[in-house]
């Protein structure tokens, strides 16, 4: 049985480079979304979190 095929391990590092605290916008998402199709080639990932009345985004350095 071939070990590689495990998801954990083909995953690389991500390291947290930025976050900013915005109000929430309904719509933002769609920004997120946007940002991860077009800079995945340049190892950047985009996530967002709504936390009570403000969402974050984050950026991400991805290995």
């Amino acid at each position: 049985m071939n070990d590689n095929n495990n998801p954990s391990d083909r995953q690389g590092k991500i390291e947290l480079i930025a976050s900013q605290r915005l109000g929430v916008n309904g719509e933002l998402y769609k920004v997120v979304d946007f940002l991860n199709k077009n800079l995945k080639g340049y190892r950047l990932m985009f996530g967002l979190t709504k936390k009570e009345d403000k969402m974050v985004i984050s950026v991400y350095e991805v290995e």
